[in-house]
């Protein structure tokens, strides 16, 4: 946007490749996603964005049966979007729902401590509140899920309520963060990653790689942005990294205290992505989906995740392990963690799915420039103090990721609909030379 309103750009990116969180690589012959995949119908800025760079997408495979296991570990398949739970624990679940749907339409995700009872609400943790909806321990345990590992990838004593009814509106609703159909909607032939390949490719003259920012030094008029031995001097600076790293940047003179404070109470989510390849996906074979859910699994979730190029006879399925199981895991042996990760999805989909031919496991946790996925939440009661501060400028630095508070929270289509306000923002200066 800033390059077609005729403004100087350079992009400085830590890494030797573009696109942070979202990367597909090639691994024992595969096409393998290790970042953000998928995307649905009302990811509509993400969507324009992909049809104007000529990519494609298809349906995420959901033929056959799902598999779930319950709270008494007992295996149990079903068809469409609704679990096979007792009749009490299913209208306790909806139940809970409804009552976080009512707070989330009150909400404006994109200043949710506007809320009249922001405040109260951020007070309590969502752990806490789940607690008081329902004494039902499957609603309660599946409720989280959703809200929690599955999302915002940290314990639910960790957000608060506020946080929650945020992401739920940010959404559309409670429904679609438990019917995995609406958010896992669809993928891009070849990888979502090329998103960021093909925007890169047409500012190639504008793009530094390998250049981690140690230093900036700024004013009123610009700043000098330092990496190594370069340096660069811009009348506005756009930093776009997950917020709680700004704080690795030494900045001179040094960011005031609220914003200090306002990225110190931001924190990542803990999430392990592993993907799983087959000689052939065995579970098309028996009529199963390849999607699976349990709370009481390591692997919480799991999903076919074949390409739709992959040749005929194999298969890669995908899961997640998050929150307090992913810290707990990245702290195991290697091979007793693959090993657990193995018999979680024997459990789903019978010992055929510990015959792995290749296991792969995605590397934000121990990612200096990520710290962590999918983003950023802030800690109990700190959202209505500092929220109001994120995006604002502080002098000529601008601040921009997924993690803002707004609609595609957390979600590439998020960080698409911030990267247009900061465009639009910025080509409107009019202090430009």
């Amino acid at each position: 946007m800033l390059k077609s309103a005729g403004r100087s750009v350079v992009i400085v990116e830590a890494r030797d490749r573009v696109g942070g969180r979202l990367l597909t690589e090639t691994v024992n012959g595969t096409r393998v996603e290790q970042g953000g995949q998928w995307l649905s119908a009302g990811q509509d800025q993400l969507l324009r964005l992909i049809e104007d760079l000529g990519l494609a997408t298809f349906p995420r495979y959901r033929n056959g049966e799902n598999v779930y296991i319950g709270h008494d570990g007992v295996r149990r398949t079903y068809s469409g979007d609704a679990l096979p739970l007792s009749a009490h624990t299913t209208t306790q679940l909806h139940r809970v729902g409804s009552a976080l749907d009512a707070l989330a339409r009150q909400l404006n995700p994109e200043a949710p401590w506007e809320h009249p009872d922001a405040e109260e609400l951020d007070a309590v943790s969502f752990a806490s509140w789940l607690a008081e909806q329902t004494d039902d321990v499957e609603a309660l345990n599946l409720a989280g899920l959703y809200v929690g590992p599955a999302m915002i990838a940290r314990p639910n004593s960790a957000f608060s309520l506020l946080t929650a009814a945020l992401l739920t509106s940010s959404v559309g609703g409670f429904s679609h963060l438990a019917d995995e159909n609406v958010v896992l909607d669809l993928r891009v032939c070849g990888g979502l990653s090329q998103v960021a390949d093909r925007l890169a490719a047409r500012l190639a003259g504008n793009l530094v790689l390998n250049s981690p920012v140690t230093r900036i030094e700024w004013s009123e008029d610009g700043a000098t942005v330092i990496c190594g031995r370069a340096s660069y001097w811009a009348r506005s600076v756009l930093l776009t990294m997950p917020p709680p790293l700004v704080a690795s940047i030494d900045f001179l003179p040094p960011l005031a205290e609220p914003q200090c404070e306002l990225r110190a109470r931001q924190h990542m989510g803990q999430v392990i992505k592993v993907s799983a390849q087959y000689d052939e996906p065995f579970w098309r074979h028996r009529n199963l989906s390849g999607t699976a859910f349990s709370p009481y699994q390591l692997v919480h979730e799991v999903y076919d995740n074949c390409n739709d190029d992959l040749p005929d006879g194999s298969g890669i399925l995908v899961g997640f392990i998050a929150g307090e199981n992913a810290t707990r895991a990245a702290r195991s042996n290697p091979e007793h963690r693959r090993a657990a990760v193995l018999a979680s999805l024997s459990a789903y989909f019978g010992e055929q799915a510990l015959r792995t031919s290749c296991y792969v496991e995605s590397p934000w946790l121990a990612d200096p420039f990520a710290g962590g996925a999918y983003g950023s939440s802030f800690e109990v009661g700190a959202l209505t103090r500092h929220g109001p501060l994120m995006r604002e400028p502080v002098g000529p630095l601008h601040f921009g990721s997924a993690d803002l508070a707004g609609y595609g929270y957390l979600h590439v289509d998020g960080a698409v609909r911030v990267g247009r306000m900061l465009g639009a923002r910025l080509a409107a200066k009019a202090q430009w030379s």
